[in-house]
């Protein structure tokens, strides 16, 4: 219990920007609790007084106070009393609704604001953390995260939390007006509910505890199914293309199996905790209603009293009910919370140094000194002794087989990564001294996994300048030789690519691509496989535009088409992660090296 306290308290953070709110609630359900209970003591008057028209008999002796209110009561007449019923009861109802709206709207106002902050929270996180994070994680169950699991915590909040209140106020209410009678009454009565509440609690806990665990499972597959999802729709072409729409058809089919299994798993032992805490209610009323049944009878009792004392007990059942399913929604959230949280707590491993000092422009040269890395702790090294300079200006080619930690070079300059040995200087000062957000802004990329955002193809150009004008996104376009290919397009700049740029051809994506890197305009160049989707006549023009914006920029290039690095200032071959030869496309040419194998082997065919 001591553990599930620490941890639906840390799901409570959640909603500490909202105390407010949810004090303001509290006082709402504390008033309707209040006109509940007065709603449930008018069944003595009623009784008593204009039903049967008898006095209403309390045994034992009663505060002053208290015995004050019953003799004013039995001195009124039944008739007077009537017409003061008339008018009470509809404006307590009235009342009693004002409040009960206002509590459960000021509760959805904390739940949705929960929503959108976790959500933002989330998503905030994930432009925070760093590439690694995302090589071990699945696309599928961080937006499970997002959907699902927030949704969980959504509903444990705005609906749990709200039940936690209100019902324990009531329970509490009722059952001190339940124990002042049923003393009054007779000493068995507090026992038969001594008994009833452990009957009732115990097996809550034991069954919460199995929803718990399904609740995990159940998220998992929520998880799986979202990754599968986003990775068929994703290569649609391609599962389509070797045939394999039954094999994903048969995997989703498992996994939502094993979804439904969890699900109904956890929905029937929710299921059963309403009709068994119903049951042992109802045990412990006709217990209690066998005890006093004498006392009415014997006139000892008024009819009113007993009828008030059995309304307050069997009033607590539906409290109890639902508080037993509080805690199992409290289950299910605290798994979702466990989930959200491990994101939250989530340390990107490439982080800014307090006092990060800011940089503006390469002025000198780029420098790699001793450069090993790997992408995790039980890999090795996928980079082996690094050093190399490009001094600004300098267009350095990398070549090499795939595989052999070009890509994984270049993502370093711009601290996707951080090599585990070694440093990476720009002007002589380690990149890890500057403001990350300062660093990257001077680096344009263009990789060979074009990625396009479903948007028009005007914002996928000016995505990396804000503020962009028209003039110099038609430039940008026109510099890129995409120009030709958008005009023909019926929406021109405004029409729509689609998810991932699927309704373009991948040369024209590369085209886009290579607009935006020239919009930016940084002093420093990363082309990865910057032509591969291009045929001949357009890799030749954009080969021309290229040259023309790496004028006065320090360029990385990473080609296997060694066509498209004759002109480098130097030449960079690696293998196996090592730099084996560095020079020229002349001299490499001249000399017994792999690049020259590379190359005869290329222009062989």
């Amino acid at each position: 219990m001591k553990n599930y306290l620490k941890e639906y308290f840390k799901l409570l953070r959640f909603a500490k920007a909202y105390r407010g709110i949810l004090a303001l609630a509290g006082l709402c359900m504390g008033i309707s609790t209040l006109f509940e209970g007065a709603t449930l003591g008018m069944i003595v008057p009623l009784s008593d007084r204009i039903l049967t028209n008898k006095q209403i008999v309390i045994p034992g002796k009663l505060p002053p106070f208290l015995s004050i209110i019953v003799d004013k009561l039995n001195a009124v007449e039944p008739l007077v009393f009537l017409k003061f019923i008339i008018i009470f009861v509809p404006v307590l109802f009235l009342l009693k609704g004002i409040f009960t709206f206002l509590q459960d709207y000021l509760m959805n106002l904390v739940g949705q604001g929960v929503v959108q902050d976790v959500r933002n929270n989330l998503y905030g996180k994930f432009q925070d953390l760093s590439m690694e994070f995302y090589g071990r994680k699945r696309t599928g169950e961080l937006m499970a995260r997002v959907t699902n699991d927030v949704g969980i915590i959504t509903n444990a909040i705005s609906y749990a939390l709200k039940d936690l209140i209100f019902e324990s106020m009531k329970v509490a209410f009722f059952a001190f007006v339940t124990f002042y009678i049923g003393f009054k009454i007779s000493w068995q009565l507090p026992l038969v509910a001594f008994v009833i509440f452990p009957c009732i609690m115990f097996p809550v806990i034991k069954i919460g505890k199995k929803i718990k665990k399904f609740s995990l499972e159940i998220q998992k597959k929520v998880a799986d199914l979202n990754s599968l999802m986003a990775e068929t729709i994703q290569g649609a072409q391609i599962v389509k293309a070797f045939c394999r729409e039954d094999y994903e058809r048969e995997r989703f089919k498992e996994i939502n199996r094993h979804y439904y299994k969890f699900t109904l798993k956890s929905a029937k032992r929710m299921l059963i905790l309403s009709p068994f805490t119903e049951f042992v209610g109802v045990l412990g009323a006709v217990t209690i209603l066998w005890i006093v049944g004498n006392e009415v009878i014997s006139g000892r009792l008024s009819f009113g009293i007993i009828g008030a004392f059995l309304a307050f007990l069997m009033s607590m059942i539906r409290p109890f009910k639902k508080l037993s399913n509080v805690y199992a929604i409290n289950q299910q959230a605290l798994t979702a919370s466990a989930r959200i949280y491990d994101i939250l707590e989530e340390e990107p491993q490439v982080k800014e140094r307090e006092g990060a000092s800011e940089i503006k422009d390469l002025n000198q040269e780029i420098t790699f000194k001793d450069v090993e890395f790997k992408y995790g702790d039980d890999d090795e090294f996928t980079l082996g002794k690094i050093n190399l300079e490009a001094k600004k200006g300098e267009v350095i080619a990398l070549v090499g087989h795939s595989g052999a930690g070009k890509s994984t070079l270049v993502g370093l300059i711009p601290r996707f990564y951080d090599p585990q040995k070694g440093s990476i200087c720009i002007d002589g000062v380690n990149i890890k001294k500057f403001k990350i957000k300062e660093l990257r802004s001077l680096v344009a990329v263009v990789s060979q996994d074009i990625v396009l955002f479903n948007s028009t193809i005007r914002d996928n150009i000016a995505y990396g300048k804000e503020k962009a004008q028209e003039a110099e996104i038609i430039e940008a376009a026109k510099k890129a030789h995409a120009y030709e290919f958008i005009m023909n397009i019926p929406e021109k700049f405004d029409a729509v690519v689609g998810d991932r740029g699927f309704r373009l051809s991948g040369g024209e994506k590369q085209r886009i691509a290579i607009a935006r890197a020239i919009l930016k305009n940084s002093p420093i160049l990363i082309l990865d496989e910057a032509t591969s989707h291009l045929d001949s006549v357009s890799e030749k023009l954009i080969k021309e535009a290229l040259y023309i914006l790496m004028k006065g920029k320090t360029s990385f290039i990473i080609a296997h088409r060694l066509s498209t690095v004759q002109q480098a200032d130097k030449v960079v071959v690696f293998d196996k992660g090592k730099i084996v030869e560095v020079g020229t496309h002349q001299t490499l040419l001249r000399a017994d090296s792999l690049y020259k194998k590379l190359y005869d082997l290329q222009f062989s065919i």
